[in-house]
């Protein structure tokens, strides 16, 4: 690969008909940058208008498909007075997810190695999403005292049961095999049949919808769960899981305990405690509320919480989280609140409420497309490619 490739984060190959979007920040695990999120939009708008390009396919070089978003420059920016980063980049970013969401060529998404935040809002509510032996899927962002962010609501709660609400208030990490499972994913393919697929469809002679999920479908492999999934404890994850608050939660993952010791759930609780009270709350909110809405309206949603995370409207925990996990790296962060009970449904409805005044975010605006109606309606799955849900989950 020559100097340039390796300077450009975006880089886009293939031939007339079939184009490859690819990340390419593989030292920074294709976290997402200013400049990448830029480059994606201005490229993959070009190509959908574009009437020779038929198919995208979606990728990423080095071992990570994309851990998320560039916090770190989102934090020194802020501190640093420059309110319009963070505002334009996450903007530009929920723009980004939409667009990939509701493009209307078929988009193929390889998901190999880790997909975390960002990542997975870019691909989770898109139609087609391959994953591989080596694909491993998080949302700690409670952790980092954000919230389950960018679209997320949307695509965990459409999950099985409450194992949505599981994913998002633990940050737990689950394979490739997992998200075929549950329904995050289309396909698993082995990561060595990842250039033999990708070389079938560059080499379609038709290439339309149906022909693609066709020539997909013939590389798709049954890779069965591990003993230890998470999967397997659906059962107790919804019964712990669908209660209303996340305090309820708590407590009915410690009434568990008293059934004799077991290292899912206290690994589960180790979790749930060390991450920010205000963020969990928000999260379950979010995940609650998705189910009943539209892409567009998660979306928005995200963007109105996100502001007020900005700026500090109930709580610091997005800089404490950052400071303690990306920064000073000692892994202790002192949130405040510190304590669940502390955080109000008065202070959570400040998150929720509009922000007035704030001339630098300037409103969330979605184009209106045909694909709307299809794809993002609160009664449906991601997309009219069914979720591969086995009736025994």
């Amino acid at each position: 690969m020559s100097k340039r490739s390796h300077s450009v984060q975006v880089l886009v190959e293939g031939n007339s008909c079939v184009k490859k979007v690819i990340l390419n920040r593989p030292r920074k695990l294709n976290c997402l940058s200013f400049e990448m999120v830029s480059q994606l939009l201005k490229t993959l708008k070009a190509l959908e208008v574009d009437p020779l390009v038929k198919l995208v396919i979606f990728k990423a070089n080095g071992n990570a498909f994309c851990t998320g978003g560039d916090v770190i420059n989102v934090v020194c920016f802020t501190l640093s007075g420059h309110w319009t980063f963070a505002a334009s980049f996450y903007r530009n970013l929920l723009t980004l997810e939409y667009l990939l969401a509701t493009y209307r060529k078929p988009v193929v998404a390889l998901i190999h190695g880790m997909v975390m935040g960002a990542g997975a809002g870019m691909t989770m509510n898109g139609r087609l999403r391959i994953v591989t032996e080596k694909t491993v899927f998080a949302m700690p962002e409670a952790a980092l005292g954000l919230f389950a962010d960018v679209g997320s609501s949307h695509f965990l709660s459409k999950l099985p049961g409450f194992f949505g609400e599981y994913l998002g208030l633990t940050g737990a990490r689950i394979d490739g095999s997992e998200m075929l499972e549950c329904g995050l994913a289309t396909h698993f393919i082995p990561s060595k049949s990842l250039p033999l697929l990708e070389k079938a469809l560059s080499e379609l002679g038709s290439v339309d919808t149906s022909t693609v999920i066709d020539t997909v479908d013939k590389f798709h492999y049954h890779q069965p769960l591990k003993p230890e999934s998470a999967l397997r404890r659906l059962d107790i994850i919804s019964k712990c899981f669908s209660r209303k608050t996340v305090e309820e939660i708590l407590a009915s993952l410690e009434n568990e305990t008293a059934k004799g010791p077991d290292k899912w759930i206290e690994e589960t609780l180790n979790r749930m405690k060390a991450a920010s009270p205000t963020s969990l709350k928000i999260t379950l909110r979010t995940i609650r509320e998705g189910r009943g809405q539209r892409l567009e309206q998660c979306l928005s949603r995200d963007y109105t919480i996100f502001r007020h995370c900005i700026r500090r409207t109930i709580s610091s925990d997005f800089y404490e989280g950052a400071r303690a996990k990306l920064f000073d790296k000692d892994g202790k962060p002192k949130w405040e609140p510190s304590k669940l009970e502390q955080v109000s449904e008065e202070m959570l409805g400040r998150c929720f409420a509009d922000v007035a005044d704030d001339e630098a975010w300037d409103k969330l605006q979605f184009r209106v497309t045909s694909s709307t109606s299809t794809r993002s309606t609160g009664s449906e799955t991601y997309d009219s490619y069914p979720l591969n849900i086995p009736s025994r989950l």
